[in-house]
């Protein structure tokens, strides 16, 4: 783990897809402590509900909807109303941590360091479910320049493709 030039934790180099047997507990860890960097660096407050819903989130590499969140988080202990599942996800969205995948209206955490607003590319397994957020400098100056020139400002800028990651087409299965 390195620090970038805001002072914030950067992950290493990792692949668009982790290996099925990567260090899980390392890769989820960086997440909660770059998360705490974040959320300190900008005097807002990582309380225990937003922090139990990142955790859920960094659990696996699967987004979840809102519904399977509380289901997770119900299992550690009372059963959160969906208006506190859904302020928390808008936090940890409007923080940068997590990314609506609005194809499967759900949710993955963010484990890349890029601009709140940088247009983000979803390479999404459509065997194992697996999310991958791919590097996307030059597709994010591919779209500012055509949303400039066509007087445009994105909203959501946010690409999703589906198709069948290294892992599954290697393993058969995941």
């Amino acid at each position: 783990m390195t620090t970038n030039h805001r002072g914030t934790r950067k992950a290493s180099a990792r692949a668009v897809f982790p290996p099925p047997n990567h260090d899980h507990d390392r890769c989820s860890s960086d997440a909660i402590a770059r998360a705490e960097d974040i959320c300190t660096a900008r005097s807002e407050r990582l309380t225990p509900i937003r922090r139990n819903v990142l955790e859920a989130l960094l659990s696996s590499h699967q987004p979840l909807g809102a519904y399977e969140l509380i289901d997770r988080l119900a299992a550690h202990g009372g059963r959160p109303a969906p208006i506190t599942i859904y302020r928390a996800l808008d936090f940890l969205r409007d923080q940068g941590l997590v990314h609506r995948i609005e194809s499967r209206n759900s949710f993955i955490a963010c484990v890349h360091d890029h601009a709140t607003g940088d247009p983000v590319v979803f390479l999404i397994c459509e065997q194992c479910g697996t999310v991958g957020e791919a590097a996307g400098a030059t597709v994010a100056e591919t779209i500012r320049t055509a949303s400039r020139a066509a007087g445009f400002t994105p909203k959501t800028p946010v690409i999703e493709i589906s198709g069948i990651c290294a892992h599954c087409k290697v393993d058969g299965a995941h």
